[in-house]
């Protein structure tokens, strides 16, 4: 590693997106979403919420977006506190561990808990999301401008074998617990909700060990506090990513086509189980598919990206996501409806990886280098913002229409918005913006 590099810092911190990602997967993704909408809440029969039907799966997307509501409101404020006291890591520690706590809980969940599944889930997601906000906040700490960009994608690439490794790991315990000394049916789906929590608590361990904390406590000016210092510094980001006209128009794209990806990713099983029929473990196969497939991705299009252009790549892929929304809600066209679902897995496991390098890239590409630390953080805070309103609006429409084929067309909105926008976004002239004076 160059010079104010430690290699031990470095792996001490990728280590912990190889162990939260664990609860991305099966837990956001695979198999206690599609659990919760099914089981707990009932599935198409749902509950009855002040007086309104509700279907399984609206009950769990209204869950995810007052989880990130929570985590975008606070997330400026706590940021503050933790920077200006100097204790990241004990933050980080208590957002990590109560997120490890309430994923364990969840392994009590049974039909017809649908309101403790809610708070237990709501309060794990917290924990998670919450936690990356200071686990990012390591990265420019352990890194210097040259070795940035490499140490987060090691993490990433960390995050995506982490995340796929528990998968394997879960599809054994149900399918095959035989390897594991167990005799069949000695495992269940709440067995797969506690081994996030092990396998998140275990190798979280690293970085608490090894990863220093380099900040100090600050003493604050008289009549300060943290909420106004948390306010004075998302709006004075604001203020100086405004300032670059090209990035800020790539990051309201951005944030909009993002949160039709990610609502994708929350859906995608409980469309597979409640449409198709498809059973946990086919599920848990599906999405190593779709994994593999994002990780061919996010090499084939970043190969493109540098012959094409980056803002050319994402437009690709976002008429592929269009394509793939739209197939979902014909599926059977050509083949069984299953066979189809199997082929839009891969489809969207390529652009899923291809559309998160171009975008990593050209933000990359638009971000003054001085500042790349404070614009990365506000992104995340945005992300956090933006990622509240395509679950909500999904599940608005389930709820409205009963259909979980009429709700994912909502997501067309997300990808047709992102492309108007992000056709007005000038590649070579924010280049340019990047080298002007921050103020």
């Amino acid at each position: 590693m160059p010079n104010g590099v430690k290699t031990r810092e470095v792996l001490s911190w990728s280590t912990y997106d190889f162990a939260n990602s664990a609860f991305a997967t099966t837990i956001l993704a695979v198999i206690f979403n599609r659990y919760f909408a099914e089981v707990v809440a009932f599935g198409r029969a749902g509950i009855r919420v002040v007086g309104i039907h509700l279907p399984g799966a609206a009950f769990f997307t209204f869950a995810v977006s007052l989880a990130m509501a929570c985590v975008a409101i606070s997330a400026p404020f706590l940021g503050a506190i933790a920077d200006l006291s100097g204790r990241k890591k004990h933050f980080l520690a208590c957002f990590c561990y109560g997120g490890i706590l309430f994923t364990g809980l969840l392994y009590f969940i049974g039909e017809g808990d649908y309101w403790l599944g809610a708070l237990f889930f709501i309060l794990a997601h917290i924990g998670f999301s919450g936690s990356n906000v200071f686990y990012n906040g390591f990265l420019p700490e352990i890194s210097t401008d040259e070795t940035i960009g490499r140490i987060s994608g090691l993490g990433w690439a960390l995050g995506y074998i982490g995340g796929g490794g528990l998968l394997v790991i879960n599809l054994i315990m149900l399918k095959y617990p035989h390897y594991l000394g167990f005799q069949g049916n000695y495992f269940t789906v709440h067995h797969c909700f506690l081994s996030v929590a092990v396998w998140w608590g275990i190798f979280a361990l690293p970085l608490f060990i090894w990863v220093r904390e380099r900040g100090r406590r600050q003493i604050l000016p008289h009549g300060e506090s943290y909420l106004r210092i948390g306010f004075v510094r998302v709006f004075r980001t604001l203020k100086r990513v405004s300032n670059y006209r090209e990035l800020s128009k790539f990051l309201v794209a951005f944030l909009i086509y993002n949160d039709g990806i990610q609502t994708v990713i929350i859906m995608a099983s409980i469309f597979g189980a409640e449409v198709l029929g498809m059973g946990t473990e086919e599920l848990i196969v599906f999405f190593l598919v779709v994994q593999g497939t994002a990780f061919v991705g996010s090499l084939v299009f970043g190969l493109l990206a540098d012959g094409l252009g980056n803002k050319r790549t994402i437009l690709l892929t976002l008429v592929v996501w269009i394509l793939v929304v739209v197939w979902a809600y014909v599926l059977g066209l050509f083949w069984s409806p299953k066979s189809e679902y199997w082929i839009l897995g891969i489809i969207a496991g390529m652009v899923l990886g291809g559309s998160q390098a171009a975008s990593r890239s050209l933000q990359g590409l638009f971000t003054p280098e001085a500042n790349s630390a404070e614009f990365f953080g506000f992104y995340a805070v945005a992300g956090k913002f933006a990622s509240i309103f395509g679950p909500l609006i999904y599940g608005l429409i389930l709820s409205i229409t009963g259909s979980l084929r009429k709700g994912i067309l909502s997501l067309i909105l997300f990808f047709v918005a992102g492309m108007i926008i992000l056709c007005s976004v000038d590649e070579k002239k924010g280049r340019l913006e990047k080298l002007q004076p921050v103020t």
